[in-house]
């Protein structure tokens, strides 16, 4: 499973927003990477921010 496929899942799964560093525990990924991440999905339009620090899927 690539990596950008495990931090949605984890996402989806909490069901709520998610700093990084929550992500990174759920998908077990380190967090340097989950920050990679984040910010490629984010300006992909799969990520939103619904408070600063905090992400959740559109």
């Amino acid at each position: 499973m690539d990596n950008e496929k495990r931090i949605m899942d984890a996402f989806i799964k909490a069901g709520k927003p998610l700093s990084a560093k929550e992500a990174s525990e759920l998908s077990g990924l380190e967090k340097k990477e989950v920050d990679k991440l984040i910010k490629k999905l984010k300006d992909g339009g799969k990520l939103e921010s619904p408070k600063r620090c905090y992400y959740q899927p559109k």
